[in-house]
């Protein structure tokens, strides 16, 4: 079960998150989301658990809970979505602005 936790301390890293939930079971992976450009922790990460009653107790347990100065929100993720490509050509490309002729 992939589990989504919110609301990180931007301090939390991998390690930590693995940390809070080992007490609950065997972790498959912990990832504490970061900015591509800065390298920051975003405040938000996904924990993996095999066992899903291992992962539903951890997500009743620690959802509202305070961790490193900071409550979290944890829940189960949901699946995600694809979003639609953006069109960044719009067309156009010349005209509009001041027109010289008219004055």
């Amino acid at each position: 079960m992939n589990i989504f936790i919110a609301g990180l301390s931007y301090k939390v890293n991998d390690a930590d998150l693995s940390n809070l939930f080992e007490e609950y079971g065997v972790i498959t992976s912990a990832k504490v989301i970061t900015d591509r450009d800065s390298g920051r922790s975003k405040g938000y990460g996904f924990v993996e658990m095999d066992d899903e009653e291992a992962a539903n107790k951890a997500i009743v347990e620690l959802n509202g809970a305070e961790y490193d100065g900071r409550t979290i929100s944890v829940s189960e993720a949901k699946p995600r979505q694809e979003r639609p490509k953006r069109d960044n050509n719009r067309g156009g490309g010349y005209g509009g602005g001041f027109n010289r002729n008219r004055y």
